[in-house]
């Protein structure tokens, strides 16, 4: 079966599922694999769920005509989103960076949702599995779709452009993030580059953060650019304040004096003026752009403040590297607030350079003054220091609980795998 033909059965049933617990009535399966799991076996399950076709990589023992037997189930649904991303008119905005990329998508979706039918990632979908999924999700009366990438090696963000075909793009940052993956800090930005290379090469539009000179040198040769930073930029704005909650003085190219987030940490200005920026860009009318920010509230782990009690915790708990986790510690060190504990998790992907970075966060949290250091899991354990360990968040967790903490701040904040989320799961701090 051709991709167009394939792609025909797609516009009669257009919603494609991967995970048999999500599928619907009328889906079409597509049975991927992976390094502990083939859901070639889960085919057949699928039909009986209710699955208008099922599209597998391996000979399954039926005769059933909706089994569709494909070389590769991944590259198949790859090529169906390229097949279907070229039907589609409306600008494809792709957003990918070490650090706030997520967030930046959630405002930017905001910002162009107020006006716009747009579509988006939903949630962290942003790998090899994810953007197709998303791109395929994309309807006819789409006027936006806003596209999430991660990567963490090379030719990955290159390989999501061939079919996205991105009209836009934004490279939020370049940090110390999979460095094991991508070798260096240099390698980073050539892995994250090759959004902008696809845009040099098919005259697309970036939004720089003019702050980052090094974005600024990414992206030479790229003949359609929309700067925004703290100044000399199309968009300016700076920090009015960021205690807790971030707010923005806007002090160029629009007309809203500013806006108050519902942020935690001034780390997220960058993310906030580029999705005015686009809001602008993209003649977003300005009080949508102004409410759409300001009613956005963060979820998924991602700069929430939650209160239990008389204490206030800040949850940056999704994912870290030494670059955010930086920012994370020296904003929190700037809060006004008396009692501060910090609960930090190991930082994963750093190969050969995990345990210098690690020994560099310790160096950095030993230059303020905290009411208690916690630290769980990855290479915390093989570095010098004095402060509590658990190899575990469940047990940072049952530590908490027994501590009784009142009018106290914290930050908990590490990598994905080390579930930070969890020291306050049903816990009272």
């Amino acid at each position: 079966m051709t991709i167009e033909q394939l792609y025909q059965i797609f516009q009669q049933h257009p919603c494609v599922q991967t995970d048999t617990r999500k599928l619907q009535k009328g889906d079409i399966f597509f049975a991927l694999k992976g390094p502990n799991f083939n859901a070639n076996q889960f085919a057949l399950q699928a039909l009986e769920q209710g699955a208008a076709y099922a599209v597998i990589d391996e000979t399954i023992d039926s005769t059933d005509e909706r089994l569709i037997l494909v070389d590769d189930a991944l590259v198949t649904l790859q090529q169906l989103a390229k097949q279907h991303r070229q039907q589609l008119n409306c600008p494809f905005i792709a957003i990918t960076g070490s650090n706030g990329k997520t967030t930046t998508k959630e405002l930017v979706n905001a910002v162009l949702s107020s006006n716009y039918k747009t579509y988006t990632t939903q949630g962290n979908l942003n790998n090899h599995i994810g953007v197709p999924l998303t791109i395929l999700s994309v309807k006819q009366d789409a006027d936006f779709a806003v596209i999430e990438m991660g990567a963490n090696h090379l030719k990955e963000i290159a390989s999501y452009c061939d079919y996205t075909m991105p009209t836009h793009g934004i490279i939020t940052n370049c940090g110390k993030a999979h460095l094991e993956g991508f070798g260096s800090e240099e390698g980073v930005r050539k892995g994250k580059g090759e959004l902008f290379d696809f845009l040099r090469a098919n005259d697309g539009t970036a939004f720089i953060y003019k702050d980052f000179e090094y974005l600024q040198s990414m992206a030479n040769g790229i003949q359609h650019i929309y700067t925004y930073g703290t100044k000399d930029a199309t968009l300016t704005g700076t920090v009015k304040q960021s205690d807790p909650f971030l707010e923005v003085s806007l002090t160029k190219g629009i007309n809203i004096p500013s806006l108050q987030s519902k942020l935690v940490g001034d780390y997220n200005l960058p993310n906030v003026l580029c999705a005015v920026a686009i809001g602008k860009y993209f003649n977003v009318p300005e009080e949508k752009i102004k409410a759409s920010i300001e009613n956005y509230t963060p979820s998924n782990s991602r700069s929430q403040m939650i209160e239990r009690g008389s204490n206030k915790i800040i949850l940056d708990a999704y994912n870290a590297n030494p670059s955010s986790m930086k920012l994370a510690i020296e904003n929190f060190a700037k809060l006004n607030a008396t009692d501060k504990v910090l609960l930090l998790g190991g930082m994963m992907e750093l190969g050969e350079d995990s345990l210098q970075e690690h020994e560099a966060l310790i160096k950095l949290i030993q230059q303020y003054q905290w009411k208690k250091v916690v630290l769980v899991g990855g290479d915390f354990k093989k570095v010098d220091h004095s402060f509590l360990y658990f190899d575990r968040s469940t047990d940072a967790r049952e530590w908490l609980q027994q501590q009784h903490f009142e009018k106290t701040s914290f930050l908990i904040k590490g990598s994905r795998s080390m579930q930070m989320e969890k020291i306050i799961a049903e816990a009272k701090p």
